[in-house]
Order: structure tokens, then C-alpha cells, then sequence
């Protein structure tokens, strides 16, 4: 059963917004501000935020956090015709679950530049030996989901 991508732009920006409160509720838990959504249907299915300080676990990322929830509401490993939006450009770890998932567009807010593999460092979901095709888009409240990201590392600094 596919579930087809109804891209809604306007609603990119509502659900980045959440995504960022979400990322914010990680920084207070003294989290690197990433937060992520996943929704299908003009639905939220799972949500999360960067825990992997307080649950011993690299690997939490947002994404990855937001993606197990969704999996285990809906009993699915499989979450097709679901869009992430997540504030940061995702990493390989999670570009890498969100093809296994099936997962059918990411939408980010901040570039990341060492690390990002949807455009940054390389197009990962371009790649022609991938069996599952992602739509990407950037920059969706980039400026708002940078801003949390360094006044959080500001603050560490001193």
C-alpha cells in the first residue's frame, strides 16, 4: 500500500514551527536543538527531539527518535507518504533510516555543513543505488532553526 506525497507548502512552515519547540524542549535537557516531526496525512505520527546525552545513546537523533515513535503508533517499520521535517539538515545515520523507512520527503530548516548529507556533504538521496526515492527540500525557517542552534552553543561556551 503506497501513500502518495501531497506536498503543502503552507503547511511546511506550521509543522517546521513545531519541530523547533521540540527542539527547544531538547536544549532545556541540555540537548544539541534539534527537533523532528514526522507527518502523514496532515497528521502528526511521531515526533522527537536530540536525546542521546540523557538516554546514553548515539544514536538518538531527533530524526531517529521521531521515526521509531511513528513506527511504533502505526506498528509499521514501513512509513510510506510520510513527510520529516526536522530542523537541521539530517546526517548519514539518519539519511540512511529514512530510506529503510520509506520514508517519501524530508523537509529541514538549517543547512548543516559538515555533516549534512542531503545537500551539504553530498547528495545522499540522489544516490542511484538506493532502492526508495526521498524528496528533499532545505532552508524551511532556516534562519529561526540556525538561531536556536547557535544560542545554545553560545551559551555552552560562556
Amino acid at each position: 500500500m503506497k501513500n502518495p506525497i501531497i506536498v503543502d507548502r503552507s503547511q511546511d512552515q506550521r509543522f517546521m514551527s513545531e519541530a523547533l519547540a521540540l527542539a527547544v524542549q531538547g536544549a532545556a535537557l541540555g540537548e544539541v536543538p534539534v527537533g523532528a516531526l514526522l507527518v502523514r496525512d496532515g497528521e502528526v505520527i511521531g515526533s522527537g527531539f536530540n536525546c542521546p546525552i540523557s538516554r546514553h545513546d548515539p544514536s538518538a537523533h531527533a530524526e531517529m527518535v521521531a521515526i521509531r515513535s511513528a513506527a511504533e503508533a502505526l506498528q509499521n517499520y514501513r512509513l510510506p507518504g510520510s513527510t520529516l521535517y526536522v530542523t537541521l539538515e539530517p546526517c548519514s545515520m539518519c539519511a540512511g533510516l529514512i530510506v529503510h523507512a520509506r520514508i517519501g520527503r524530508v523537509v529541514f530548516g538549517a543547512a548543516e555543513p559538515r555533516a549534512g548529507v542531503a545537500l551539504s556533504r553530498g547528495q545522499f538521496f540522489a544516490q542511484d543505488f538506493l532502492n526508495h526515492r526521498v524528496l528533499v527540500e532545505g532552508g524551511v525557517l532556516a534562519e529561526e532553526c540556525g538561531a536556536v542552534l547557535k544560542a545554545f552553543f553560545k551559551a555552552r561556551r560562556g
